[in-house]
């Protein structure tokens, strides 16, 4: 008898100590590799939210403008229910509501359905936009709850942006490449989610990244990146590709550390060490930016520094030497709406004309005007801003679904989203990320103040149903849902609106004319003189 009660003894330590790690349920408390974590209760979708988890050790003192360390341990259960701080924003008068920022800013927040750990279910990564100078993954509009709900483990995080984020200069070379720690900030958060994500239910191995705007320009870059393979399986673009403007393609190294070089003389700094002495405010008050000016040429923001971006991601993409993985992207149709102040000079027709001349060639007017035309004073007002918004945003975020459809060997769904309801009164850029967080939160851009309406939120059931189709399969597509086709050589996009279908992309010859001046899938250095706004 004792010998039988020994054996069952030693067959219940095995079964306990040898349990499928799905047997392990999810509550409020969960342990992740640097320590112990308690989390809010599950909402009444289910979701369980765990947030402001250090994703790497904070970049202050000597670490400040300097690429990020593994987050250190911690021994006693950390308190994981609330956002942590945001990192300081590069804009001119920016007053949205939030957590304090700081400095000490680099968390990871996570959403999660799951009820046992290891469930395995597909992950996606949300990467904020705001031209690299400001944003935040505490923002309403992207709060994980309703998507997760969907069946997904949601994960947002911040990223330095600004001078904070992007300061380039040889002083910092001598300890790694410098001009990218932004960049180098989502890569470890996307680290981080390697090591981790298993223990909130998530498949490690089934990653969709996904951004807006500057969100997801990073991933056009990053996709073009060495440093990223294994760590992104799919992607999904709103708006944004390579960083590339009318202003030419994203800047040279040599740009980056001449801008920062400047930047250190007008502080009246002599030293990285001298930098790191100012305080952060003091540091990111003297490079404030605004939306009068373009953050390619008047801002820090992403460049070629060697190391992230060993070149012109678009060329990359040319050149077949991208991440091979699906990709879903699109653009919306009034992207020009909060850029309008960056397009060509136009205060008369004859005024614009001239500006056309000088960016695209005597030669090249009459067809230019034929796509964009200027035959009074309105209508080249509006061309200039249509203009804007293709060169901005929409020509290189459809010249990014082209390059992978032809060389990146993975599916490619393509996408144009022209929705308007009363809530959501023009397709303005940003205008789809309250309906693909299934938040319905104020319109960012145009400020409705009319409230979501039933149709607007089915609207938005449909938009996340592709979404997370496409980050649990790499197809969009499922059961009673509106079909979306491949995207091939016919051009066909999803038009994302009050009727979604397929439709021919009608802009088609606008972004053909615009994408005739890349050579080697890099945009004309000499735009960077002449792209010169109002």
């Amino acid at each position: 008898m004792k010998r039988v009660m020994s054996l069952m003894g030693i067959l219940i330590t095995f079964i306990v100590w040898n349990a499928p790690a799905h047997s392990i349920e999810l509550g409020p408390e969960i342990h992740i590799a640097n320590g112990d974590l308690r989390c809010a209760n599950r909402d009444d979708r289910g979701v369980l939210a765990c947030k402001g988890i250090p994703y790497a050790t904070p970049p202050i003192g000597a670490l400040r403008w300097h690429a990020p360390l593994p987050p250190p341990n911690w021994h006693a259960s950390r308190d994981a229910s609330q956002f942590g701080a945001r990192c300081l924003s590069a804009l001119k008068g920016d007053m949205a509501p939030g957590p304090p920022r700081s400095e000490d800013c680099l968390s990871v927040n996570v959403w999660t359905p799951a009820h046992h750990a290891n469930d395995a279910r597909p992950v996606m990564v949300w990467i904020y936009g705001g031209g690299f100078e400001f944003g935040s993954s505490a923002e309403p509009s992207s709060d994980g709850s309703r998507l997760a709900a969907k069946g997904v483990v949601l994960v947002s995080f911040n990223y330095r942006v600004g001078v904070l984020g992007f300061l380039a200069h040889p002083g910092l070379d001598r300890e790694g490449p410098s001009g990218d720690y932004g960049l180098q900030d989502q890569l470890a958060a996307l680290r981080w989610v390697q090591s981790n994500i298993a223990s909130f239910g998530g498949d490690p191995h089934n990653v969709t990244v996904f951004g807006e705007s500057a969100g997801a320009h990073a991933i056009g870059i990053l996709m073009a990146s060495p440093l990223a393979r294994g760590l992104m399986h799919k992607a999904i673009g709103e708006s944004g590709a390579f960083w590339d403007s009318e202003y030419g393609s994203i800047p040279t190294f040599d740009e980056a550390h001449a801008r920062g070089l400047a930047f250190t003389r007008q502080v009246g700094a002599t030293s990285i060490v001298e930098l790191r002495a100012m305080t952060a405010e003091q540091v990111n008050a003297a490079a404030m930016w605004d939306f009068s000016t373009h953050p390619v040429i008047t801002a820090f923001s992403p460049n070629i520094d060697g190391y992230v971006v060993p070149d012109v991601p678009a060329t990359r993409f040319l050149r077949g030497e991208e991440l091979k993985i699906p990709l879903l992207a699109g653009w919306n149709k009034v992207e020009q709406w909060p850029f309008r102040a960056l397009a060509l000079p136009h205060h008369t027709a004859p005024a614009f004309i001239q500006a056309v001349e000088r960016m695209f060639g005597k030669d090249k007017v009459s067809e230019f005007l034929t796509l964009y035309p200027a035959n009074d004073d309105d209508q080249a007002k509006e061309s200039a801003e249509a203009l804007a918004g293709d060169q901005l945003i929409s020509e290189q975020t459809w010249q990014w679904l082209q390059f992978h459809r032809l060389h990146g060997g993975s599916p490619v769904y393509a996408y144009y989203f022209t929705y308007t309801s009363p809530y959501a009164p023009i397709a303005a850029h940003v205008a789809e990320v309250p309906f693909v967080f299934g938040t319905l939160t104020p319109q960012f851009v145009v400020g409705s103040a009319a409230p979501p309406s039933a149709a607007d939120q089915a609207f938005s059931e449909t938009i996340m149903s592709y979404w997370v189709n496409f980050a649990a399969h790499g197809d969009p597509n499922g059961i009673g849902l509106p079909h979306w086709p491949l995207y091939d050589d016919k051009d066909l996009v999803e038009n994302l609106g009050k009727e979604i279908t397929p439709q021919i992309n009608l802009q088609a010859a606008r972004f053909r004319f615009l994408s005739a001046y890349r050579e080697k899938g890099a945009l004309p250095a000499r735009w960077r003189a002449l792209g010169v706004p109002n």
